[in-house]
Order: C-alpha cells, then structure tokens, then sequence
C-alpha cells in the first residue's frame, strides 16, 4: 500500500490551496481520511479525554449494525423465498431470476445461502443508491462550504436503508435520502448542527408522500410476463391495526413472539429483529458511544404505557390486545431505541434529560400505535417528536440544576 500513500502525497498539492483543483479538495480529503489517519493534528494541548474521534465512532456503529445488516440479508431473502415456494414460482423473470439462475440457486426457504443471496439482491440496489446519493450531496455541500466531508453520512446511508421496505423504487430512495441529507441536515450546517435525525427526517418524508410503497399493501409486485419478481406483505402491526377486534386478533394474525424477537417476519429490510438490535445495543453500551440511559428510558416508557392500555383493553380497537412484551418485538421499536433515539447530535445531552427524553419517546411510540391505527409503527414519529423536544428538555433541566446551586449558596 506505500505506492498508494505516495500518490495521494504527491497530488496532495493539486488540491490544496492556490492548486488547480483546490475546489475539490473535500473529495480529496474524504478518500484519504477513509483509506489513512488524517496526517493533520493539534498543534496545541487539546485536553484529548480519550482516543475516540469521529472516524471511530461512526466504525464502531457500522460494526454494531452488522447484525441488523445480517438480517437484511437472511430474512428479506427468507420472506421472498417462502411467498413465492408457496406460489410455486420456480423461476423470476427479472435481473433477479438472472443472477439467482446464473449461480444455480433456488427459491428454497430452508437454503441459507439462498435467502442471503436473494436477500442481497434487495437490499443491495437500496443501499447503493442510498449511498451514490446521499454522498453526492455531502460532497455538493462540502464543496460549496470549503469544509472537509465527515463520516457522519457512512452512518445515515446504512441506517436510512435499514428502515425501507424491500420492495420501495429505487426513484423514491434516491428522493427520501435527498430530503434527509439536505432538508434534514445540510441547510442547518450539516453533521452536528442538525436537530432532527437526517435518516428518519428521510424515511418521514417518504412515509407521507409514498405511503403504499413504505408500508406495504398485501399485494404482489408483477414484472414483465407472467411469473412474479417481488413481494411486499403486511407486518404484524398493520395485521393488528386492520384486524376485527372480535376474539383474539393476535391469534388470528398468527402473532409468534419468538419468530418476531428472532426477526424472521415481515417488515423493514433492518428493523425486524430485537435480538440483532440487541446484539448491537451491547457493543454500543460497552464502548460508551450509545446512550444507556436513553435505550432505557425507550424500552420503560413503552412498557409502562403498553402496560396500561392492555390493562384497560377496548372492544373496538385490537390495538389494545398488544401486551407489553409483545410490542417490543414487533415493528421497529428496538432498531429505533438502540439506533435512531441514541443520535448524540439530535437527543438529550443532560443525564437527567435522556431519561426524560427516552421515555417520552417510548411513550408517543405507544400512544400513536395504540390510539391511532392509521400509524400502526409510531416509533419513527415519537424519535422525530423527541428530537424536536430534547433543547427544550436540556433547557429545563439546567436551568433547573441553576436554581438549586443558586438556593443552595444563598446568604
């Protein structure tokens, strides 16, 4: 690798000041910063608490996402192969039935290697477009400002395919991770001057301008000809949402705790297993860069106020069916506590308010799931709601820390 380390040396000076493509230097920048540690350092005692940069940081998010990204893979494929064994499809017309054909892989659901290959073949097209676009952007904008590009956006364009449905037009990833990036971001001065979450900022604005598409419709996505080239279903929770209230909606859904807890249902390409949430919550928690406190906090509100509503139940609303543990495993409450509520640029930054702000969150995912239908998820909202709310939390709590040390060393 020294010749590669030599040749960005040598055209270092091309994008430095006063160098023919000085404007381009963030591009520049970003590649070298991504293959090497930044050759730049303080030059003064910066007061270093520990070896954390940004670089790190944003790693070690990507590695405790690594199970979500896993199950992307293994259940989007598993989903896709079980419809259409059942249909008894054998072969998909499509780009698909081509590179699955070609390596000599069949719709078997019980085939490990097919569901992740299968699985890939959906997510990776989300994922690469997301990135393609959303980089462009960054780089646009760092461009523009003069200023270096961050890792900050390796993390949006993982997370922001991890809360899409498999089967969402690639037109509409390109427009929703747009909207996040410069929207959600970029106008307020980009990483770390924005107050909304940019993935979910994205997915927010796709969930009400493309609704059909990010939610899914129990209907069958038909390519040219007659076989079928994609599926999109219902999850539990629009299952729930449309049951009769009749009996037991949960049992006529077929609601399987277990199967849910380990992701195997339908849902977003990421965000259907607690158990990889949970995987990557620990690594989180264990090198201090998620918030403890705030997964806490998520997960309790959400208990408490499921817990009450189940005890209070309804006969015209099978939302209130739902015991507490059972919405912890469905949806995306877990990938959104661990992963998009933690956001330490857009949550609560006192210790006191991440518990007030996690539990609020927890509490609105709840409130919007059970008392209004017509949003069977809820999670996605409740962080954007939380994340307008947390400077006004962090207000509060400090002015109130200011009012007891002033009471405390009156005369």
């Amino acid at each position: 690798m020294g010749f590669l380390r030599r040749f960005f040396d040598s055209q270092a000076p091309r994008f430095q000041e006063g160098g023919s493509c000085e404007k381009l230097y963030p591009i520049y920048e970003a590649i070298d910063s991504f293959l090497y540690t930044p050759s730049t350092v303080t030059p003064g005692p910066s007061h270093v608490r520990d070896s954390l940069d940004m670089k790190r940081m944003m790693g070690m998010v990507l590695v405790a996402l690594l199970p979500c990204i896993y199950m992307a893979f293994a259940n989007t494929g598993y989903q896709a192969n079980l419809v259409f064994h059942a249909e008894g499809v054998t072969i998909l017309e499509g780009w698909r039935g081509t590179i699955l054909h070609g390596l000599g892989l069949q719709l078997d659901p019980t085939s490990t290697l097919s569901n992740l290959v299968h699985g890939g073949l959906y997510f990776l097209p989300v994922y690469i477009v997301c990135m393609a676009v959303g980089a462009s952007w960054e780089i646009l904008f760092a461009c523009i400002r003069g200023h270096e590009v961050n890792e900050g956006f390796l993390v949006t364009g993982i997370l922001f395919p991890l809360t899409l449905p498999p089967t969402i037009p690639l037109w509409q990833v390109a427009i929703g991770v747009s909207f996040g990036v410069v929207i959600g971001k970029e106008v307020f001065g980009g990483t770390g001057k924005n107050f909304l979450n940019p993935a979910l900022t994205g997915r927010a604005f796709l969930y009400f301008a493309h609704a059909g598409q990010l939610t899914g419709d129990n209907s069958i996505w038909n390519a040219a000809g007659s076989q079928l080239d994609a599926v999109s279903g219902a999850t539990t929770l629009g299952e729930l949402s449309a049951a009769s209230p009749a009996g037991s909606a949960l049992e006529a859904i077929h609601f399987d705790w277990l199967a849910s807890f380990l992701g195997w249902t339908n849902g977003s390409l990421g965000e259907t297993s607690t158990l990889a949430c949970l995987a990557g919550a620990l690594l989180l928690v264990i090198t201090g860069i998620g918030s403890w406190r705030i997964m806490t906090a998520v997960f309790g509100g959400a208990m408490a106020f499921s817990a009450l509503l189940w005890s209070i139940g309804s006969d015209t609303n099978p939302m209130f069916q739902m015991a507490p543990w059972e919405h912890l495993v469905v949806g995306g409450l877990a990938f959104g506590a661990i992963f998009m509520a933690t956001d330490p640029v857009s949550a609560s930054m006192t210790t006191t308010g991440k518990w007030i702000y996690g539990f609020l969150i927890g509490a609105m995912t709840i409130l919007i799931r059970v008392l209004n239908p017509a949003y069977p998820e809820g999670i996605m909202l409740a962080i954007l709601f939380g994340n307008v709310f947390a400077p006004l939390i962090d207000y509060f709590v400090v002015q109130s820390h200011i009012k007891k040390r002033m009471a405390r060393y009156a005369p």
